[in-house]
């Protein structure tokens, strides 16, 4: 006899029927459809078929080699956000000094030390690498490299990072709910939220919410989506501590921080004047173009959960 599945393990079938589901229905509306460009619809589909097998390995994954593996996206991350900079050769040291701090932030996910997680790159790096640029003696340019390294640590190791330490946080009492169903919960609704936002702008998109910067995002698609969103997020609440109306509040959270980590990463990419952070998935762009949702919701995300339920 089979032993019953567990909470990851049931998230995985119920994750797997629905990503069956859309790529059935997307061929369907290929077949029906001919004339229509799906082709963006098709790439948020299949980039959501790689969010589910990375996420869902990070969770499967033991303890350390789970922060490993956030601690690696953060790497990635950061790393394709520099290669779009023009930075200076006094900037040299100061990047050393970015790309040190990400293990180090790690460190303290991996230790547990929740007081320096949470003050060490928003209070020390923050004040230490604008001295290290300094000490490169090269004012011209200097508040630009300074400014961009620091939000760019900010948004891509401090926000990611938020990933790691929720998948530490321990199981609930009287629940199933851990770090890492919290995790599946996260990025689900933050997945399906952009799924869905890009369906309902498509059928009844007319007023765009921020055109100079995204123009295929419309009231229509952001409310229909976080709306729809909201309703599927109940059917995974049994990952979560959080009673219907908690739930709600929390999906509502993930959804609008989803939305202005993605309209921040497209402004991002229109001042650098690129389509894509980058082509380590062919198709689909750069890593960070499918995590940049994640930058804004996993911090607020986890700061909730912490707050109220640990």
């Amino acid at each position: 006899m089979l032993a019953p599945l567990g909470p990851v393990g049931r998230t995985a079938l119920f994750v797997f029927a629905l990503l069956v589901l859309s790529s059935a229905a997307v061929f369907l509306l290929r077949r029906v459809h001919p004339e229509g460009n799906f082709a963006e619809l098709r790439a948020r589909v299949r980039s959501w078929w790689i969010m589910a097998a990375l996420f869902f390995a990070a969770v499967a994954l033991g303890s350390r080699l789970s922060i490993w593996f956030f601690g690696f996206l953060s790497f990635w991350a950061m790393k394709e956000y520099i290669t779009l900079l023009k930075t200076r050769p006094a900037d040299h040291g100061g990047l050393v000094l970015l790309f040190l701090s990400i293990p180090i932030q790690y460190y303290w996910i991996a230790t547990g030390w929740y007081g320096m997680f949470v003050v060490f790159i928003p209070v020390y790096i923050f004040l230490l690498l604008p001295v290290r640029l300094v000490l490169a003696r090269e004012t011209s340019g200097f508040v630009a490299s300074a400014s961009q390294m620091q939000w760019g640590l900010m948004a891509f190791v401090f926000g990611l990072s938020h990933l790691a330490f929720l998948r530490e946080l321990p199981v609930r009492a009287n629940t199933q709910a851990s770090g890492r169903t919290l995790i599946l919960f996260l990025v689900f609704v933050t997945e399906i939220s952009d799924v869905l936002q890009y369906v309902w702008g498509k059928t009844l998109g007319r007023h765009k919410v921020i055109p100079t910067v995204s123009p295929n995002k419309t009231w229509e698609g952001l409310l229909g989506g976080i709306a729809s969103t909201l309703a599927l997020s109940l059917t995974l609440r049994w990952l979560t501590p959080f009673s219907v109306p908690e739930t709600l509040l929390a999906a509502l959270i993930i959804t609008a921080a989803g939305f202005c980590g993605g309209a921040v990463m497209s402004a991002v990419k229109r001042d650098f004047g690129v389509k894509d952070f980058g082509d380590t998935i062919p198709g689909h762009g750069g890593v960070l173009d499918r995590v940049d949702s994640l930058c804004y919701a996993a911090p607020l995300f986890f700061h909730y959960v912490r707050y109220y339920y640990y």
